[in-house]
């Protein structure tokens, strides 16, 4: 009989054992909690917009305002979610709305009407975006230093790796492209956030309620909305997030409509895309563990979008291989970008937070992002969509002065504590 050790297990073994099952009894729930919540994404990503239209009946203009109108809602959930978890405890703000949203994607079958669709998207999408911001107060609250940051990382390469299982497991749906598939499509992604809230409740709550108490008892409190550089850096943060809503709609709109690369190349540059994130994600969180390393990643994101978006503009022009090249050599550097610019925003967000009101801050460090969300699809169709190339520079010079600006800000800081201390 064999004994599989450490040195002969397979890569995909040393995958799981890395991700999915970590030591730290918190971290081994968030990371189970995490691959549920992002099955159901995945599923609800590739069938939601045809149900929307061809199960439930809405207009495509009904179905985007009512996302609109939601994602508005979820930058002041975002907010809101913070100075809640700093009230009752980050635990069970996460794990009220992981279940508020799991009924919230129920309600979406028994929806008949536009005013109803509009009011159960505003409970989806804000409720999701106050999960982001108790699951980032968790994390912020149950780990230390750099281990908050690599946390945050892993979550994120279980949940590329999970939303695109879900994505697979969707494609029954899609095949089959009957209403019940597509119910029964829509009633799993609620199921699977009911899963991860049961995850969520089985958490030993020892570890959490002991960085709580520490937390709320450790001096005076400051407001995040009086913290003038954290405030700013937010803002930075908003614009930098842009650049997911500009790969996820801007970039297959882009290529669809103007340049000749066939259809099949935005599947693959998505795939691209999740595969750079996954592989390379943790690695960019440990080279972002200080202020100072963290604005440098976020300034290098921000030239490497500038330089995706001069590809992304060339690639209108050539023929169908030089394109292609283009395109990918534009998702290569975007990719480079997204993992720089996310880890050094982590680090940046715990860092520069007051430890005594963590809460509050990670709520509006979330703000910031659930900001760029909502203006994303907007400020790159008013730029690249509508003007092409010099649509892509300017978007690529706004990448350029939030990653420089955050910088710039980031070492305002440092120079202070530095005279101050």
């Amino acid at each position: 009989m064999l004994l599989v050790t450490d040195r002969h297990r397979s890569p995909a073994a040393g995958w799981v054992r890395r991700y999915l099952r970590p030591d730290d009894p918190v971290a081994r729930v968030l990371t189970w909690a995490t691959m549920a919540s992002s099955l159901s994404k995945g599923v609800f990503f590739s069938v939601s917009v045809l149900f929307f239209t061809h199960v439930a009946g809405f207009a495509a203009t009904t179905v985007g305002l009512g996302l609109t109108i939601a994602g508005a809602v979820a930058v002041a959930a975002a907010l809101a979610a913070g100075y809640l978890a700093r009230v009752v405890g980050a635990r069970r703000v996460l794990l009220a709305t992981t279940a508020g949203q799991g009924l919230a994607l129920m309600a979406y079958l028994l929806v008949h009407t536009p005013a109803a669709f509009v009011v159960v998207a505003c409970a989806a999408v804000g409720q999701q975006a106050m999960q982001r911001t108790a699951l980032t107060t968790m994390i912020a609250e149950s780990f230390t230093g750099p281990d908050r940051v690599e946390m945050r990382a892993r979550l994120r390469v279980v949940t590329n790796a999970f939303i695109g299982v879900g994505t697979a497991l969707a494609a029954v749906a899609l095949v089959l492209d009957t209403k019940l598939a597509y119910l029964l499509a829509m009633f799993t992604t609620g199921a699977l956030l009911f899963v991860s809230a049961f995850l969520l409740r089985r958490m030993d709550r020892g570890a959490e309620l002991i960085a709580t108490d520490g937390s709320r008892t450790a001096g005076v409190r400051q407001s995040p909305l009086r913290d003038r550089t954290y405030l700013a850096i937010t803002g930075l943060y908003a614009v930098m997030s842009m650049q997911v809503g500009m790969l996820t709609v801007g970039v297959p709109l882009w290529v669809a409509g103007s340049t000749k690369a066939p259809p099949a190349t935005i599947a693959a540059l998505l795939a691209l895309n999740t595969v750079i994130v996954s592989l390379l994600q943790v690695w960019a969180a440990r080279g972002a563990k200080t202020i100072r390393s963290a604005g440098r990643a976020v300034a290098g994101a921000g030239t490497l979008l500038a330089l995706a978006c001069g590809l992304y503009a060339l690639s209108a022009h050539g023929t169908i291989t030089v394109v292609v090249v283009m395109l990918t050599l534009a998702t290569v550097a975007h990719s480079l970008a997204e993992i720089l610019s996310e880890a050094g925003s982590w680090t940046l967000a715990f860092e520069l937070a007051d430890p005594a009101n963590v809460g509050a801050y990670q709520g509006v460090s979330q703000t910031g992002a659930a900001l760029g969300s909502m203006l994303a699809p907007l400020v790159v169709t008013a730029t690249a969509l509508e003007h092409g190339w010099p649509g892509w520079i300017l978007l690529g010079v706004l990448f350029l002065l939030a990653g420089s600006l955050t910088m710039a800000l980031v070492r305002r800081q440092v120079d202070g504590s530095l005279l101050s201390g």
